[in-house]
């Protein structure tokens, strides 16, 4: 597909967003045309960009619990993939190019879903909501700051559209506990979280995959990589381990912040972090010369978030950990009783006392356990009686915005990638062995960036700002 003569229109909407350098808007003209789709008053017919893995999930969800919903269009770059969504819904148009879909059959849809890898959210988000769509976009939503930003942007300046992330826990009872806890006054003024999560639970912290493996033929590796740098196909990176690679994904962090830290981001009205800082898990080779491996993200890590006094509300330093690294043991918490559950966990600590919930923003609890039989609270808060896609799908039908839609959940997922900017940061000051030192191992201190949010950069360490959203994109 060549690319074509950008309109007046999407230049204007390049300028008015961050990202108009980086050039990643990578959809050429004629998807870019002509009005969306009028839904009818009962029917949401929605596109799938990503019918296998994560998309099937969320397909299924809706399929077997949803209603009003028709799929009319599907699309993956793997058939063996989006197999059971074309059986699902055998009349549905079928696409392995996202591009082709929405230009041929754009008239027959109102809304996209779109479950690929993080590294092509914001070009099919973009292109999707420029043609008028209702967009759902996995977590996280996008692969850079700058894109998280130009998104939210365009769902700014496009009010009618019904945007929502894929963090389930958003349209959970966890999160709305949490806040009525919280507003009881049971834990006071908050100034410390901790978050944890056991990923990741694919290969991360090595090298790149060396040689290269032939792409069976129901994949298009050429597709898969969209604006990623060409590479030989390996079968490491599809169609889960992607999420190691920077090129791809954004690591154990980018998997599940969204779900972990969205509950006090939002109960405690955050806002932009102003500093961060992390280390790392490091392989040494049996020389003592580090493996330094720039292009994956690290196996295990703890990371920083310093959040400025919001009012009259303290400070607040957010502690992440990841890779089997959690935060120390609460001296409340009796011998035998877990902390958080399997998959990680939050704990917020206040002037009078601490709260812990699982992941997702699950069962929320006072900690000692002891309390919460003790200590009543009343439910003031409306809930979500359906669960996460559904609300986005009813959020089309009835006018209004879901859970997490993109205005709440882009400054999540910018703080989200803010925390991987310090682990990249870490790795970029990793003494390299050269030839008059080929031993190197001194680790340095961690490297603290400094942060402005509202600009999206980094004030005290110029060469960071690389990573924030300039990636030098292909044309695919």
């Amino acid at each position: 597909m060549q690319k074509s003569t950008t309109s007046t229109n999407r230049r204007n909407f390049l300028k008015t967003t961050a990202t108009a350098a980086a050039g990643f808007m990578i959809v050429p003209r004629h998807v870019l045309g002509g009005p969306g789709y009028t839904a009818p008053s009962d029917t949401v017919n929605i596109a799938a960009i990503g019918a296998g893995g994560r998309g099937r999930g969320t397909m299924d969800n809706l399929r077997t619990k949803g209603t009003n919903i028709n799929f009319t269009a599907l699309c993956d770059v793997d058939d063996v993939m989006a197999k059971d969504a074309r059986e699902w819904y055998p009349n549905a148009s079928y696409h392995r190019d996202f591009r082709r879909m929405l230009d041929e059959k754009g008239g027959d849809f109102d809304a996209v879903m779109i479950s690929t890898p993080d590294h092509t959210h914001a070009i099919a988000g973009l292109a999707s909501m420029e043609l008028g769509k209702h967009v759902y976009v996995e977590k996280p939503l996008a692969h850079s700051i700058a894109e998280v930003r130009a998104l939210t942007e365009m769902a700014k300046s496009n009010p009618q559209l019904i945007t929502q992330m894929g963090n389930q826990g958003a349209s959970g009872e966890g999160i709305r506990r949490t806040q009525e806890m919280y507003e009881a006054g049971l834990i006071g003024d908050v100034h410390t979280i901790k978050a944890w999560t056991n990923r990741p639970i694919w290969p991360q912290g090595g090298k790149l995959p060396a040689g290269t493996t032939p792409a069976p033929d129901h994949f298009d590796w050429n597709l898969w990589l969209g604006p990623a740098a060409m590479r030989p196909h390996h079968e490491a990176y599809h169609p889960f381990a992607w999420r190691g690679y920077w090129d791809f994904g954004t690591g154990a962090l980018g998997d599940m912040g969204c779900h972990i830290i969205d509950t006090p981001f939002y109960i405690l009205e955050l806002g932009y972090p102003d500093s961060a800082e992390a280390s790392v898990a490091q392989v040494f080779s049996q020389n003592w010369s580090a493996d330094y491996n720039p292009e994956t993200c690290p196996m295990a890590s703890r990371i920083l978030l310093n959040f400025p006094a919001r009012g009259d509300k303290p400070p607040v330093k957010l502690e992440w950990t990841d890779g089997g690294i959690l935060p120390n043991r609460p001296e409340e918490l009796e011998a035998g009783e877990e902390m958080g559950e399997w998959g990680g966990g939050i704990i917020m600590e206040g002037t009078r006392g601490k709260l812990m919930a699982d992941t997702y923003g699950n069962n929320p609890r006072l900690l000692p356990l002891s309390l919460n039989d003790q200590i009543t609270v009343e439910k003031t808060l409306p809930r979500v009686t359906t669960f996460h896609e559904q609300d986005w799908v009813d959020g089309i039908l009835q006018g209004y915005q879901p859970s997490s839609h993109l205005g709440k959940a882009g400054p999540l997922t910018e703080t989200i990638l803010m925390g991987n900017l310090a682990v990249r940061g870490y790795n970029e000051r990793y003494p390299k062995p050269t030839a008059d030192k080929p031993d190197a191992y001194d680790i340095p201190g961690r490297t603290r960036l400094e942060w402005d949010g509202a600009n999206m950069k980094v004030t005290n360490v110029d060469e960071m700002n690389a990573f924030v959203g300039n990636r030098k994109l292909r044309d695919f």
